[in-house]
């Protein structure tokens, strides 16, 4: 008799890390790759200075500038302070303690989220860890990826292990075909709005059905990339032979025999059968539309036709107050549609959607085409590598004829760490992940939606239903 308990794919790579374990505490678990960058990591090499302690693997520890660079002449020296005294104590960092840093010029410099899969550096089975909310998305390959704090960057780095408390497990199965113009961002966008920015807290998202396994990696990640957004502590999905191939051949995966037999080990990283989750939830594909955001935080989407909910629809009245502020914010009046709204800017990158295949889709969109007259258009590559694929191809041609911009890598006004920003009052459509008050920029305005929704505006100037261009 087997008496062995089914286990999600979840538990299976969490009890294969876990180093030591004791009722009432935290697991110390082992990190597989642990990426560092400018902006919380400083403090944490200042704790092991002061204490005395090396890295404990400079091997599994990777470096990248990203948050705080520039987007344009990345060849001159930074010209904010701070984001030059930050990329600069990276460096200093990097050379004291041995670690290689993937700097500005550097042909594999880019956002960290990006680079770890594209570079092969994020493999099926892993646990890997950044100080950086989004690390979730490396979980697209069937791994344990999650955000951490500056004291826990310390601690990985001293130690190679991390102190957690296992979370709960919820799946999330999507079945049926998408329509017409809906990609990867309107698949979570949705599930964001039905499940509201705190919906999944203290879970960890397997994303399953038959919708998910027909996603390509990049379209993969972008839904692991945004679990984060509904309170989750990362999501992923189970490595298969689309998977597989993604990896074959990357600069820093297992080459030949070594990578088929890392196949033969990732294609038992799935979840049992009779494999019990805290929660479970199943959605249809057929009723995903295109998306957008209306209000300051991810949950609150809708289809792009829709109309924003009256004040009475609500389903809390506790959330009256903060709905009401976040239109105030936005400009925006409870029931009107955002169908037709002028936007100011259009931002097209992030750790969410800046790889190859977010360019290509947006450069089909506008081939031929012209961009509005009263829209500023940048489209920023997630890497070197992606901005080189982008040229290669012929795509930066594409860019310029349809009057965008297209710039070096960094994460640029995803976040207004950089000289990136949305000015005072803009509305901006963003490919990224966070519609947050001045998340672009101080009192800038964002709407939240895909990179093909993204380059319709772009050329209409305007909020957009893109199944007219499909």
């Amino acid at each position: 008799m087997n008496d062995v308990k089914p286990k999600t794919i979840f538990e299976k790579i969490w009890d294969n890390h876990v180093v030591k374990r004791a009722d009432g505490y935290p697991d110390a678990l082992f990190i597989d790759r642990h990426f560092i960058h400018e902006v919380t990591s400083p403090q944490a090499f200042d704790g092991l200075k002061k204490r005395g302690i090396n890295v404990f693997n400079t091997q599994r520890t990777t470096a990248t500038a990203d948050h705080n660079v520039p987007t344009k002449d990345q060849h001159l020296p930074i010209k904010e302070a701070l984001s030059r005294h930050q990329v600069e104590t990276l460096r200093k960092n990097c050379k004291d303690f041995g670690i290689e840093l993937f700097d500005l010029g550097h042909p594999f410099q880019g956002i960290v989220h990006i680079i770890g899969p594209e570079l092969g550096l994020t493999l099926p089975g892993m646990t890997i860890v950044c100080g950086d909310s989004h690390t979730s998305t490396h979980g697209a390959f069937g791994n344990i990826a999650f955000g951490i704090g500056t004291s826990e960057v310390e601690q990985v780095l001293a130690t190679q292990c991390i102190l957690q408390y296992k979370p709960r497990t919820m799946k999330i199965e999507i079945n049926g075909k998408l329509g017409k113009g809906v990609v990867s961002k309107d698949i979570i966008l949705y599930i964001i709005s039905q499940l509201t920015s705190s919906g999944a807290t203290g879970y960890f998202v397997e994303y399953t059905g038959d919708t998910i396994r027909n996603l390509s990696m990049e379209a993969r990640m972008t839904i692991c990339n945004m679990s984060i957004e509904m309170g989750a502590r990362g999501g992923l999905i189970a490595p298969d032979e689309t998977t597989f191939d993604y990896i074959k051949g990357r600069r820093f995966s297992p080459q030949d025999k070594s990578f088929d037999d890392k196949v033969e080990e990732w294609k038992k990283l799935r979840t049992d059968d009779g494999a019990e989750y805290d929660a479970v939830l199943k959605f249809n594909a057929t009723d995903i539309a295109p998306m957008i955001t209306y209000g300051t935080n991810p949950g609150m989407g809708m289809r792009i036709t829709d109309r924003i909910p009256k004040m009475e629809e609500l389903k809390e009245i506790s959330e009256q107050v903060s709905f009401k502020k976040s239109l105030d914010y936005m400009g925006l009046e409870p029931g009107s549609q955002l169908i037709g709204k002028a936007v100011d800017y259009v931002f097209i990158g992030s750790c969410t959607n800046a790889r190859i295949e977010d360019l290509r889709l947006v450069a089909s969109m506008v081939k031929g085409k012209k961009k509005a007259a009263n829209v500023v258009v940048w489209v920023i590559p997630g890497s070197k590598q992606v901005e080189e694929q982008a040229r290669r191809e012929g795509l930066d041609k594409i860019f310029e004829a349809a009057g965008f911009e297209l710039r070096s890598p960094g994460c640029s006004a995803c976040l207004g760490m950089n000289e990136d920003k949305v000015p005072v009052g803009k509305y901006c459509i963003a490919t990224s992940n966070r519609n947050f008050e001045g998340r672009q920029g101080p009192k800038s305005r964002t709407f939240l939606a895909s990179p093909l929704s993204a380059a319709a505006a772009a050329i209409t100037g305007k909020v957009t239903d893109v199944r007219e261009f499909v």
